[in-house]
C-alpha cells in the first residue's frame, strides 16, 4: 500500500466537521465564502446525517467532487477528508469522479475487527486515513494493542488517530460537563492511555471536540492540555472554534528559543536555562515538533489559563 505526498498531522490545525447535507460545500471550503482560517475539514456522512437524508448528502458530495475535478488545485486549499458510514459506502465513494482530489478518509468506529474491510479497498495513492477511536474497544488496552499492531503494517497510510470523545463517553452512559475540560473527567484517563499506547510507536493523535463552542477561554485551556498530552491537532464543530484553536497552537517565544538551543549543532549534552535542565538527547523530539508547530501557527506569548 504505497502513499504519495507528505502531510504532517500538525498541519491539520483545527479540523472542522461539516455534514454533507450542506449545499454550499464548495463555497465554504474553497469558494468565495470560504471559512476564514480553515486548514482542514471532514465532510461527514455518518452521525451528523440521518438515514433518510443520506442520498441527498451523497448527491452534495458528488457535486463537490465534480467541481473540484474541474479546477486547478491551489496551495491555499484546505485538506479535505470524507467520513463515510461504512466500508461499503467508502467503496461507493471511491467510484465517484473526482475522488482522487480528496486527501483521505476518516474511518468511523475503528478497531482491529472493523479496519481490515477499509484497508482492502482500492484507495488512491494520495489518500491518507484517520481512524477514529470512539468505541468501547478504545477503553481496553489489549484491544488497542492489537489495533496498533495492525496499523503498524500500513503506518505510512495513517495520518492521525482521531479520539472521539463524545462517543467514548456515550459508551459509558456519560456526557461531559460543559464547564470543564475533557481532562477533568473520565475522558482524561482514556486520552492519556491512548497517547501512551500509540504515540511512542510514531502515531499522531487528534484531540476530541469541545461541545461548548461559545466558551473561548475554556477552549484555550483545553488546547493547552491537549498540547501537554502531545495532541497537536483538534476537532472543531463550529467555525468560531478554528481561530481560537489555531491561536492556542502558536508557540511561546521562550519555548521556541529553548527548542532552537537544543537542536543547535554546538549544543552541550546538558545545559540549564532559567533554572530548568535541558538535555537534547531526551528533548530533541519535543524540540523538533515544537518548531514545526511554530512554523505552522507562529510565535505567541503564553496564553493565561482560566482562573
Amino acid at each position: 500500500m504505497s502513499v504519495t505526498g507528505s502531510i504532517s498531522a500538525i498541519s491539520l490545525g483545527a479540523t472542522l466537521y461539516m455534514p454533507c447535507l450542506r449545499d454550499d460545500l464548495f463555497s465554504a471550503l474553497i469558494g468565495v465564502r470560504r471559512i476564514p482560517g480553515l486548514r482542514s475539514a471532514v465532510l461527514c456522512l455518518e452521525d451528523s446525517v440521518l438515514e433518510r437524508d443520506l442520498q441527498l448528502a451523497l448527491t452534495h458530495l458528488a457535486a463537490l467532487l465534480r467541481t473540484m475535478a474541474a479546477r486547478e488545485p491551489s496551495p491555499a486549499d484546505p485538506l479535505i477528508f470524507i467520513r463515510p458510514r461504512s466500508a461499503a459506502m467508502l467503496d461507493h465513494i471511491l467510484c465517484m469522479p473526482g475522488v482522487e482530489h480528496i486527501d483521505g478518509f476518516v474511518i468511523p468506529k475503528a478497531h482491529a475487527d472493523t479496519m481490515p474491510a477499509y484497508l482492502a479497498l482500492p484507495l488512491h495513492d494520495r489518500h491518507r486515513l484517520m481512524p477514529t477511536l470512539e468505541t468501547r474497544e478504545a477503553c481496553d488496552p489489549q484491544s488497542m494493542r492489537r489495533f496498533r499492531d495492525q496499523l503498524l503494517a500500513v503506518q505510512d497510510r495513517i495520518l492521525a488517530l482521531r479520539i472521539g470523545g463524545n462517543d467514548l463517553l456515550q459508551a459509558m452512559g456519560l456526557r461531559r460537563a460543559s464547564h470543564r475540560t475533557a481532562y477533568e473527567g473520565p475522558l482524561g484517563n482514556i486520552i492519556a492511555n491512548l497517547v501512551a499506547g500509540f504515540a511512542p510507536w510514531g502515531f499522531a493523535l487528534s484531540a476530541p471536540v469541545m461541545e461548548r463552542f461559545a466558551d473561548a477561554a475554556l477552549l484555550r485551556e483545553e488546547v493547552a492540555l491537549d498540547i501537554e498530552h502531545g495532541l497537536l491537532t483538534k476537532t472543531a464543530i463550529h467555525p468560531a472554534q478554528i481561530g481560537v484553536i489555531q491561536a492556542a497552537l502558536a508557540v511561546p517565544a521562550d519555548q521556541a528559543e529553548e527548542a532552537r538551543m537544543m537542536l543547535a549543532e554546538d549544543s552541550p549534552a546538558v545545559f540549564a536555562r532559567e533554572g530548568v535542565m535541558c538535555e537534547p538527547a531526551t528533548h530533541r523530539g519535543w524540540a523538533g515538533r515544537l518548531l514545526e508547530r511554530a512554523e505552522m501557527f507562529g510565535i505567541a506569548d503564553p496564553l493565561p489559563l482560566r482562573a
